[in-house]
């Protein structure tokens, strides 16, 4: 019986392209460093969502932190997620 090459080379060609977009992907990706002020900021930041507009400045700051841990079985192991975000948005005449 002949294997039907059809449905086997759609999904090939599937996963061919995600993995050229990926590899395309991590070659545009430039490095950068670890820096310390900015891990500090980060850590400072507390959890939640909060925005502040600043009265002598057209410009609006915002912050989030989301922290979770997730454990895998009532006393298993598990991972703790943290997320954090720092933005601002500026407006100027120009």
């Amino acid at each position: 019986m002949p294997l039907p090459l059809a449905p086997v080379a759609a999904v090939a060609l599937r996963y061919g392209v995600v993995a050229v977009a990926a590899y395309a992907l991590s070659r545009k990706v430039a490095r950068s460093a670890t820096l310390q002020a900015n891990e500090d900021a980060l850590d400072s930041v507390a959890e939640g969502l909060a925005a502040h507009h600043a009265k002598d400045r057209a410009q609006v700051n915002a912050q989030a932190r989301w922290r979770r841990v997730i454990r895998f079985g009532a006393n298993g192991p598990g991972i703790e997620i943290d997320a954090t975000a720092l933005g601002r948005l500026k407006f100027r005449k120009v």
